[in-house]
């Protein structure tokens, strides 16, 4: 199946489409991936539906990538970026596609490997959202958001570092600090919910488990392809 990448911001959308490309050859053979397509829209459109919570307008944006992709033949949809999946009620019943959908993938597979009490790391946006909630729930886990201060502050290293493609020593530190007081509340698993933190965590240098958003829905989308 012909896989649709509606981009956001272009490190996630970058690490979507390389995972799916490279580790594809685990699931299709050799060199081999699905037919794959992207479509990117400016990422100042969604960074300002983010600062105003215009999810409407947000919807509208990824609804533009799904008509463009629906017409050069892709069967489904991702999106790899989290924050904006906040639209996805309004944009699943317009779309012309089916939608993989990124908390899901990933209340799955923390689901499937055991966990219980997962810790939340993302733009503020997603943060205060009911997004990962709501799936963890449906897959009968526990979820804890950081406070209110790390909040701000990891939103401040996503927008003014991570997705300008800038991965600072300060950035890793603190996301660690942020990980090890979750586990120190209970965590035993913490999610990547910004498709751009995998950039500078992963399982070698967090003090949890990872939940990695980005890695997570391009398996899932491979998965997806193969079963055609």
């Amino acid at each position: 199946m012909h896989i649709g990448i509606a981009g956001v911001s272009a490190e996630g959308a970058a690490l979507c489409y390389r995972t799916i490309c490279v580790e594809g050859a685990q699931f299709f053979g050799p060199y081999a991936h699905p037919e794959v397509s992207m479509h990117t829209l400016s990422f100042a459109g969604f960074k300002r539906c983010v600062d105003t919570d215009d999810w409407p307008a947000a919807a509208e944006l990824l609804l533009t990538s799904a008509n463009k992709l629906a017409l050069i033949g892709a069967d489904f949809l991702i999106c790899p970026a989290n924050t904006p999946h906040r639209a996805f009620p309004l944009v699943e019943p317009r779309s012309p596609l089916p939608w993989l959908h990124i908390a899901r993938v990933v209340a799955d597979e923390a689901h499937q490997r055991g966990f219980r009490r997962i810790g939340i790391l993302g733009t503020r946006s997603l943060v205060v959202s009911e997004l990962y909630p709501e799936a963890l729930a449906a897959r009968g886990l526990e979820c804890l958001r950081p406070t209110g201060e790390e909040r701000d502050r990891i939103d401040r290293f996503i927008f003014d570092e991570l997705v300008r493609s800038v991965c600072s020593p300060a950035a890793t530190e603190y996301h660690q600090q942020v990980i090890a007081r979750l586990k120190s509340e209970g965590c035993d698993a913490v999610v990547l919910g910004c498709t751009e933190i995998p950039l500078i965590i992963s399982d070698a240098n967090s003090p949890l488990p990872t939940l990695d958003s980005t890695r997570l829905l391009a398996h899932a989308a491979l998965r997806k392809a193969m079963s055609s």
